[in-house]
């Protein structure tokens, strides 16, 4: 049975800041700060502004992903991104909740979407999206419930990764995992479809959008065109990141490759013509979360490698005056922790 658990308890983050050597950045301009540590595994976190909040979900577990099914999504707010209070926990009895994304519905409520299934054996057995929407004033959240799908659609092992509300439609990119005996061996593939919703419960497809390469994790945004930009991880094949872009009511496609893979992608537009693009860094053998300063086809301009190593990645945004806002997860310090870096947005000017 699926829980909510609320608390009163307002938490006390120290503001300990970190220096680190950046990719054509200053270290002393970024600050970062502790978010969360409770649990041995905190992780994929999302950040939200709604009303007068900054808003952060993450998710909690015991380790990345494994047999234990025992990951819970936690939300915290704070309106001074120093004292987190926890408003919501999403908790399944012997089921992994996966990472929350968050978005703000043409109601004016938050939505909360999460992925709820069973690992054995290293591969899921179950899988499927669930919602929780929020209260107007974003204090108390419903209980989850599964989302349904048009009869084009057969549910099977599927994850509606981040839904995007434009125009009063919510649009997002629901991959599928599929299993297969490939020379003796289990091998895992996912395909990828967009679909649109108006109440983030029911969902319907939009046809044209193909990408190859087991493409998983979406993010989508659009320009003040009403532009659609889908930034797409893949995991087979050579792994870039793909950047797709389309023009209402978007069924056809241009698609940009990426020169790096992407893991938890995340973007914003910067202006009329660049892109800020957060996601795993990876640099060899290693891993770090970087932000990209990209042109409108995914052309990297600059990067800046945050306080960060191992298992990490998955940053929130918001562009606010003159400052960038992350939030992410790493693990440079011992386990895996939820942090916030401030970035001043003078230092994402790329000299064009």
């Amino acid at each position: 049975m699926l829980k909510m658990k609320w608390f009163l308890l307002v938490l006390f983050v120290s503001g300990t800041s970190f220096t680190f050597a950046n990719t054509g950045n200053p270290a002393d301009s970024i600050r970062v700060t502790r978010v969360w540590d409770k649990e041995p595994h905190n992780a994929f976190p999302d950040l939200i502004q709604f009303k007068d909040y900054y808003y952060i979900t993450f998710r909690e577990g015991s380790n990345h992903v494994g047999n234990e099914n025992n990951g819970k999504v936690r939300i915290v707010r704070s309106k001074n991104r120093k004292d987190w209070e926890p408003v919501a926990l999403f908790d399944m009895d012997a089921e992994d909740v996966r990472e929350a994304r968050l978005s703000v519905r043409p109601n004016g409520t938050l939505m909360a979407i999460v992925a709820v299934g069973v690992v054995k054996d290293g591969r899921y057995i179950s899988l499927a999206p669930y919602v929780s929407m929020s209260d107007k004033s974003g204090t108390n959240f419903s209980q989850p419930e599964k989302t349904t799908f048009s009869k084009e659609i057969t549910p099977t092992l599927d994850w509606i990764w981040r839904v995007t509300w434009h125009k009063g439609t919510g649009y997002g990119v629901m991959y599928t995992a599929e299993y297969k005996m490939v020379d003796g061996k289990r091998v895992r593939t996912m395909f990828a479809q967009l679909l649109k919703t108006k109440d983030g419960k029911y969902y319907e497809k939009v046809p044209g959008l193909e990408i190859d390469g087991s493409p998983n994790e979406s993010t989508i945004r659009f320009d003040k065109n009403n532009k659609m930009y889908v930034l797409v991880r893949r995991e087979t094949g050579d792994q870039m990141g793909v950047l797709a872009v389309s023009d209402f009511p978007y069924n056809q496609w241009k698609y940009n490759k990426l020169s790096v893979r992407l893991g938890g992608p995340n973007f914003q537009f910067l202006d009329s013509d660049r892109l800020i693009i957060g996601s795993r860094w990876h640099e060899g053998k290693e891993a770090s979360t970087a932000l990209h300063v990209t042109d409108l086809e995914g052309k990297i301009l600059k990067t800046i490698k945050l306080p960060s190593n191992g298992d990490s990645s998955y940053p929130g945004l918001i562009l606010e005056k003159n400052q960038l806002y992350v939030a992410y997860y790493s693990s440079h310090e011992g386990k895996s922790i939820i942090y916030q870096a401030e970035i001043p947005l003078k230092d994402l000017q790329t000299g064009r």
